[in-house]
């Protein structure tokens, strides 16, 4: 028998947001992808079926306590651990990376999953640990090899954009338990031989690309350059009304690259202009303040935690795809939650959604 209780503090309100934001997207990348001449089911269509397959998942997730998350965590990780390694041997390879793992009805990208699995494991560490006087260095040496391994695995496809995404979220959960301030300057001092030896290292010619391109777009506009100055052009051009829907120049003639994924907020700048961006902005920023004060009103130290490293994976998407849109930050490759086209994307998000509702429903349980 179900409980009332659960049925009436499910967060309609919540659901509503994210079905909006993701309609919103879906009729983006209709616009985006009118121009390509695609054989078979259109970007648009295939977008609206994964918004589809993201709900069911998400009510799925809810209905379902989430401590139980915390009593498979370990598994979770190691299993997970596990497929990103299969990705390094037996994975498919496009476009020079190696990410996907063919399951023959679908492919799968372990990195994605990893992000709400390494939310869950960290959840659970902190969870069962006091830390009254903040995290001192010798307390990270757990936390960094668990967070440091599938970062490493990640960043071996490569896949740059979902590696910092995880370090992101795992140093957010990381603050939210407290840290000292002599950890922080420690951390921060080893930031500068590590950047070092990945720049020598790690990072592949068209990252260092990236990078180097960030800090001056001109030096190369036609080839590594060429996302970045075409993103600008599309979002200046928007103005303060926009162009009009099916009407963005840089979409329709196509100088946009990736415009229904990664650059989708381009498009939706020129088409919509700066108040249709504020609207969009305002939706997000809405939904991190619900997803804080989900975590905030949470009653056990495991949901508040995994509240927090939802709405952080939440909110860097949001930050860096729009930052790297508009010029703030180096291109890598992270699309913008509930509006880029992508299948895997949108099932993790829609998971992490489902996260923040099981936390809401349950919250009068403790």
């Amino acid at each position: 028998m179900i409980d009332r209780r659960l049925v009436t503090n499910f967060d309609w309100k919540l659901l509503i947001m994210i079905l909006l934001i993701a309609a919103v997207g879906a009729m983006n990348i209709y616009s985006a992808s009118a121009s390509y001449k695609v054989v078979g089911t259109p970007y648009a269509v295939k977008q609206i079926y994964w918004v589809a397959a993201g709900m069911i998942l998400a009510v799925l997730s809810c209905s379902i306590d989430y401590h139980l998350l915390e009593d498979l965590s370990y598994w979770l990780y190691g299993g997970v651990l596990v497929l990103l390694v299969l990705v390094l041997a037996v994975g498919r390879t496009s476009m020079g990376a190696t990410r996907w793992l063919n399951l023959g009805l679908f492919t799968l990208q372990p990195s994605e999953p990893m992000k709400i699995v390494i939310i869950v494991t960290f959840a659970r560490y902190f969870a069962r640990r006091p830390y009254p006087d903040g995290l001192s260095l010798s307390e990270l040496a757990v936390p960094l090899l668990i967070l440091g391994l599938p970062a490493l695995l990640i960043m071996k496809q490569p896949d740059l954009g979902t590696a910092i995404i995880v370090l992101l979220v795992a140093g957010t959960i990381m603050l939210a338990v407290g840290v000292r301030w002599s950890t922080v300057a420690y951390l921060l001092l080893a930031t500068v031989p590590v950047g070092y030896l990945g720049w020598q290292f790690y990072l592949r010619e068209y990252q260092k690309n990236r990078i180097l391109n960030f800090l001056n777009p001109e030096r190369d506009p036609l080839r590594s350059g060429y996302h970045l100055i075409q993103s600008k052009i599309a979002v200046g051009s928007g103005g303060l009304a926009g162009k009009g829907f099916l009407h963005g120049t840089q979409s329709q003639l196509r100088f946009l690259p990736e415009q229904h994924t990664d650059f989708a907020f381009s498009v939706f700048s020129e088409e919509w202009g700066f108040i249709g961006c504020l609207v969009l902005l305002v939706l997000y920023f809405l939904l991190i303040l619900w997803g804080l004060a989900i975590a905030d009103r949470c009653n056990d130290r495991f949901g508040s935690l995994l509240a927090v490293g939802v709405t952080a994976m939440l909110c860097w998407h949001i930050v860096i795809n729009i930052g790297m849109v508009i010029g703030l930050f180096p291109v890598v490759g992270v699309p913008l939650p509930f509006f880029s086209y992508g299948g895997t994307s949108m099932v993790t998000s829609m998971i992490g959604i489902g996260i923040l509702l099981s936390i809401r429903m349950r919250r009068f349980m403790f």
